[in-house]
């Protein structure tokens, strides 16, 4: 889990920075009226007018008026340039997509960084968005040093040591939570991830009174996965299962989920290929990023390590920048990123502006442009229609993985809970629909777009690594390195649910997995075989 951004107000006391004591008073509190009553007064202040339009900006961004908040901290920096302005001006850029000029705000920030906890937390946060977890934890390290006590910020610390390998000091900063909120839900998760747990070292007896404590809803669903993750870990698998199918039931009770929604947009996808296919392109871009696609938890990290090993290769992580740029050519203003809407009107859109476009936002999650990267957002899939048009040069790969592992590991996996892309995680049959649509979605690009997109079978990659890497590389267009097979050594973060599974040499112990619980999978195989499909 990720680091969250933190609210314009930190729930514990921070020291003071660029604001007066009473405005810092009035936004701990949460007192958005009394910001805003605050902010208006000194807004008629000669002395006073940055803190009052910053303490009226921040107002209007928690009251949901984003651009409006952003308006007037932009007022606030151009009188007073704080470091503390800086960094809530960069975070408020990242909820309305403007990366760019994020990264341009931090940049400014760090010469003057703010001097109070929240803001360097704020910074870090911002950084972590921008896929950058270097630069974001010596802000952490600072936040927690200004505020010890703060949980949401030694939270944030964890959670970027965690990226970056470093699990005992990730450990460390979250038994610290534990030690004073014993029911921090996301820090057990987060810990229960960190490595694979041992008879003489886990936390099963804790998570379980943890768990028994959990309210319904996302803290008893976070100590449930952190629960089962750690009896599978000590060899209760069956157990484990029992556990995880009742957790998943009882959140699947509470979405207003229906496979119609995900049906939809696959059947949109391709009634718009043929329109796509045809659209009037510009001139496209010479770049040639590699994405990384397919359902998730199907080795798309494994590939991705395995890649940025290469030594003319990048990690830019799972970038929203190509349904990004999508919505931004299709023009539609529904609230989600993709619908059948947008699909559609997208499918008349320059095909080689959307490839800019998308360029344009990946640059901003980029450390080194003299390198090609990896995008492995597994959703891309999607999107390969249009990739295909919009980026002529990028090498496209399809991770591919026995259907019934496949919908097991879906099934276990606990994504982001908020997102409404993965409500189809919490049903066994549900994950089986999903995979039937998106096994013929993939035969239409496979008919559509003949030898554009490597299909590398997960299963294969770890009985012939050397092999699949070779081919792997050859479709990318990059040479033979041997240091590919030593993906385990590479540095750099990694944000994804496989980031400790990455750091050790490729094993094959999860090939086959399901066969554990195949009478809980029975209908899974059944309804796979209805469908034509092999389930193994």
């Amino acid at each position: 889990m990720p680091p969250e951004s933190s609210p314009a107000r930190p729930p514990g006391p921070v020291t003071r920075a660029a604001l007066s004591a009473t405005a810092r008073a009035t936004l701990e509190s949460g007192d958005l009226d009394g910001a805003r009553k605050l902010g208006a007064v000194r807004l008629r202040e000669a002395a006073g007018a940055a803190e009052g339009e910053f303490l009226l900006g921040i107002a209007d961004a928690e009251e949901g008026r984003v651009r409006d908040g952003i308006a007037r901290i932009e007022r606030a920096v151009a009188i007073a340039p704080h470091g503390e302005y800086r960094a809530q001006l960069a975070r408020l850029y990242t909820l309305v997509h403007r990366d760019g000029d994020a990264a341009a705000m931090l940049r400014a920030a760090e010469r003057a960084p703010p001097a109070d906890a929240l803001g360097r937390d704020t910074m870090g946060c911002v950084y972590a968005r921008l896929s950058d977890h270097d630069a974001a934890l010596p802000h952490f390290l600072a936040a927690t040093a200004l505020a010890p006590g703060n949980d949401a910020f030694c939270y944030n610390l964890a959670a970027t040591l965690s990226f970056l390998g470093r699990a005992e000091q990730a450990d460390a900063a979250l038994e610290t939570i534990l030690a004073r909120s014993p029911d921090n839900a996301r820090a057990h998760h987060l810990l229960a991830g960190l490595r694979k747990q041992t008879e003489t070292r886990n936390h099963v007896e804790r998570l379980q009174s943890a768990h028994d404590r959990a309210r319904l809803g996302r803290d008893r669903l976070l100590t449930g996965y952190a629960l089962v993750k750690e009896l599978e870990d000590i060899g209760r698998p069956h157990e484990a299962f029992e556990r995880l199918a009742a957790a998943n039931a009882a959140h699947r009770v509470a979405l207003a989920y229906d496979f119609a929604r995900d049906a939809a947009l696959f059947d949109g996808v391709e009634a718009a290929w043929p329109a796509m296919s045809r659209a009037p392109s510009g001139t496209p871009s010479a770049e040639a990023p590699i994405l990384v696609v397919g359902m998730p938890r199907t080795g798309t990290t494994l590939v991705d390590r395995i890649l940025a090993s290469h030594p003319e290769v990048e990690s830019a992580g799972e970038l929203q920048a190509l349904p990004l740029a999508v919505k931004a050519a299709a023009g539609t203003h529904s609230r989600t990123v993709l619908d059948p809407e947008t699909i559609a009107a997208a499918a008349a859109a320059d095909p080689a502006a959307i490839g800019r476009d998308y360029l344009a936002r990946a640059a901003h999650h980029r450390r080194q442009p003299e390198r090609r990267f990896v995008d492995k957002f597994p959703g891309n899939v999607l999107y390969a229609g249009i990739a295909a048009r919009a980026l002529p040069n990028a090498a496209i790969i399809c991770l591919r993985r026995s259907p019934m592992d496949t919908v097991l590991a879906n099934f276990r996996n606990l994504f982001a809970i908020g997102s409404r892309y993965y409500d189809y995680s919490y049903d066994l049959l549900d994950i089986a629909r999903y995979y039937h649509r998106f096994d013929r979605l993939m035969a239409f690009w496979r008919a559509a777009l003949p030898g554009r997109i490597l299909e590398l079978g997960y299963e294969t990659l770890v009985t012939d690594q050397e092999g699949e890497t070779r081919r792997l590389l050859a479709h990318c267009g990059l040479g033979w390195s041997g240091s590919c097979l030593e993906f385990h050594n590479h540095g750099g973060a990694v944000s994804t649910p496989s980031a400790s599974q990455v750091r050790q040499p490729i094993y094959g112990t999860s090939i086959a997995r399901w066969r554990t619980h195949a009478d809980a999978m029975t209908p899974v195989r059944a309804f796979f075989e209805a469908h034509g499909i092999a389930p193994d």
